[in-house]
């Protein structure tokens, strides 16, 4: 192999990771791909290893084996964890924040307060240890009233209480571990009202370049009811979120927050995930995350036409200052999820699904595998977690391709499976 071949670690097992290992496979740059722990579809596209994301001892054991001359790291536990700063001081390259830097997301109150110091437009809130503060504060507020675990909780870590007395006993619920350790602090918010919008930037530490905007569905029910959930699809472009509103985001956002976190000694570098919401004021951070959305990922990745593997080394070499900005696809781009049947509650596992390979073959479709593995004697695809697969469709228009998705969708096999059928309904 030439030696001027990088050979990468991607660290994940969900659809975020599957898309981008897809991506990076294609980039001419790179020797050899490996992902831990990966899934059924991340295994047609590199080497697996069986090594989780939240095992540090494990993965710090196959980094110092594997010579790798970048590691990716997909889900919020190990950067939470810490692992970019193991892996600084044993001088291997990572794209990702240090511990310090992934508090944006794995504090809300921590990102509260920056936001206060630094003047970026946000909800005014209260942040409580102990439920009779939390709900004398929430006395003083009108409904509906947004409640939020402190702490990493998957994504679902989030309840809207229509009413007071919902609110007052949903805090109880949290100060009685209902997100465990998550929900020892709680975040009480002002509801804003307005569109989410989820947007992305590359982050150097100095610098900043925008990717993309994407709108990401939350709710596990159809008309945007049920439980919050890790997301049940996404599509890009989100219409509400203009070229000028992504110049606005940069500007009041993005620019002071990468200022803010190097004067507090913990630059950014990854990829800087604002939630944001489109108010009448204009936009507002509602959370911040500190990888890549998913599912937005998946139609983001679908979307970028450069290369993704120099884009990532930039960042993590602090040059982005000199990258060539990426280059988009125009055609929409629409993801379904396919998820298990009772999530985000409980679902069973190792059900059968027939028909991925079939639709992977049709123009402009691409299945992204999250939750499944193949079966050790059957080899067939077996469903192995809550969302279990990404069904991403393009078109040249935002219907053909939300029509052309569940299209898939509905050649897809599975006796177990859950979806939205009403994913980009907004901009539709």
């Amino acid at each position: 192999m030439a030696s001027d071949k990088l050979n990468v670690l991607l660290i994940g097992s969900g659809g975020r990771e599957h898309a981008l290992a897809w991506k990076l496979a294609q980039s001419p740059l790179l020797g050899e791909l490996t992902c831990a722990p990966g899934n059924a579809g991340i295994a047609e596209v590199c080497a697996v290893v069986d090594v989780k994301a939240d095992d540090m001892i494990g993965l710090l054991g196959l980094i110092d084996r594997g010579g790798y001359d970048l590691v990716v790291v997909g889900p919020e536990q190990p950067l939470a964890m810490g692992l970019v700063d193991v892996l600084h001081e044993r001088d291997v390259k990572v794209f990702g924040p240090t511990e310090a830097a992934a508090m944006l997301e794995s504090s809300k109150a921590f990102t509260k307060d920056f936001c206060d110091r630094y003047q970026i437009p946000t909800a005014a809130y209260g942040v409580f240890t102990e439920s009779e503060a939390a709900k004398a504060h929430l006395d003083t507020m009108s409904a509906p009233y947004v409640l939020k675990a402190d702490g990493l909780a998957a994504g679902k870590g989030v309840v809207i209480a229509e009413d007071l007395s919902t609110a007052k006993s949903e805090l109880d619920e949290f100060f009685s571990g209902k997100f465990g350790d998550a929900s020892a602090k709680v975040v009480i918010e002002e509801f804003m009202t307005g569109q989410e919008v989820s947007f992305f930037a590359l982050c150097d530490g100095e610098t900043a370049i925008p990717l993309l905007g994407a709108q990401d569905h939350k709710r596990a029910e159809d008309g945007d009811k049920g439980p919050n959930t890790g997301g049940m699809g996404a599509y890009s472009p989100a219409p509400v979120f203009t070229k000028q509103m992504m110049t606005d985001v940069m500007q009041t956002i993005i620019a002071p927050t990468l200022h803010g976190m190097k004067k507090d000694g913990a630059p950014f570098t990854g990829v800087l995930f604002a939630g944001l919401m489109i108010t009448d004021e204009g936009p507002k951070l509602i959370e911040y995350n500190v990888r890549f959305g998913d599912p937005e990922c998946q139609v983001l990745m679908r979307r970028l036409q450069s290369d993704l593997l120099p884009l990532l080394l930039a960042a993590v070499e602090g040059k982005l200052n000199t990258a060539k900005a990426p280059a988009w696809l125009d055609d929409p781009v629409v993801n379904v999820v396919l998820a298990a049947k009772g999530y985000p509650g409980a679902y069973k596992k190792g059900s059968i699904i027939n028909g991925v390979e079939e639709v992977n073959e049709r123009d402009g479709i691409v299945v992204f595998h999250a939750g499944t593995r193949r079966g050790r004697n059957c080899g067939k695809l077996k469903a192995n977690g809550g969302r279990v697969l990404n069904v991403t469709a393009s078109g040249e228009t935002l219907r053909e391709a939300v029509d052309a998705a569940y299209a898939a969708v509905e050649d897809i096999k599975w006796s177990q499976k859950q979806f939205r059928t009403d994913i980009a309904h907004r901009a539709l």
